[in-house]
């Protein structure tokens, strides 16, 4: 239909989407339809049939639907940029991670680190503390999650987590600490593309022009993202 706009995309980007739908919709009488997941579930979930209009997903996965024949490649965009950070449960002490040695210190001394394997941040942390030489002792005492690591800070699980900065903004009752050193990582580019198949082009693509204009990207900012 084409008041109705299929949209799947990555966590980092919910907070920001739920935000800006209402407003979307009152402009233009475009309903989004959206569903979030990390970037590796929704592949998985494409690759076994599942259709949609506009696809936000890490620059990488987006890229490998391309060359798959999936997205135009005259509608790809870039949308955001985000790195990973650390956040506690509001009133916790916020351990020091201004460096390389006090992020590593941080981890160490946590009773548990939260973080998830599904998503591109724990992917990216399960391989930086391998390279840190500290995977051994962090995952012995790790809680391995799905969905917003901040949430089992709430629940008492762990009291470090890491996730994508925007995905910690969207939990409440947690604070962030900032960044992992930015030495130890690369931003995150989180990307736009219509899907081939689509029957709502036009509605896909100005969905896409809106998300990637100077209007939204104030609300992008404050979600924890960079654009």
């Amino acid at each position: 239909m084409g008041n109705v706009v299929r949209l799947l995309s990555t966590l980092a980007l919910r907070g920001a989407l739920v935000e800006l739908a209402g407003q979307y919709q009152a402009k233009t009488a475009v309903t989004l339809d959206a569903d979030y997941a990390p970037t590796v579930g929704l592949l998985k979930r494409l690759r076994e049939g599942e259709q949609a209009d506009v696809l936000i997903l890490t620059r990488e996965g987006l890229d490998e639907l391309l060359a798959e024949g999936a997205v135009v490649a005259s509608s790809r965009i870039d949308l955001a940029r985000s790195y990973v950070g650390l956040a506690v449960k509001v009133g916790d002490p916020h351990p020091d991670i201004s460096t390389e040695a006090a992020f590593v210190a941080a981890l160490l001394k946590a009773r548990s680190v939260a973080y998830s394997r599904s998503g591109a941040s724990g992917i990216y942390f399960a391989e930086l503390i391998q390279r840190l030489g500290i995977a051994a002792a962090v995952n012995a005492r790790a809680t391995i999650t799905t969905g917003f690591t901040a949430e089992r800070l709430i629940r008492g699980d762990a009291d470090l987590a890491v996730q994508q900065l925007s995905e910690l903004k969207q939990v409440a009752g947690v604070e962030l600490v900032g960044p992992i050193p930015l030495s130890l990582q690369t931003a995150a580019i989180f990307t736009g593309g219509r899907m081939a198949a689509s029957a709502n082009a036009a509605a896909a693509d100005a969905l896409l022009k809106y998300l990637a204009s100077p209007e939204v990207a104030p609300l992008l900012c404050e979600s924890g993202l960079e654009v």
